[in-house]
């Protein structure tokens, strides 16, 4: 992803941590596949009229859609975890 993406500050948040994670981007949407604590963990960006991220960060078995500030709330999600 650019520098300049919607989804640097939660990339920069899992670098930060040391996580291991994989970075893609098609038609300009952004995503980020991560693990931790043997979890696989996705933040797919999607725009419909939108933007938004499908992510299961919130509970590692299912999807939710985020839109909004979707960027600020996965981070809030993250930095609560124990």
């Amino acid at each position: 992803m650019k520098e300049n993406d919607r989804l640097k500050r939660v990339l920069d948040y899992i670098k930060e941590k040391g996580w291991t994670y994989k970075v893609n981007e098609e038609d300009g949407c952004g995503s980020i596949d991560f693990e931790y604590r043997g979890v696989s963990y996705h933040i797919w960006e999607f725009h419909d009229g939108e933007w938004g991220a499908d992510t299961n960060v919130r509970n590692g078995g299912g999807m939710e859609e985020l839109t909004g500030d979707y960027e600020a709330r996965i981070l809030e999600i993250l930095e609560n975890w124990q």
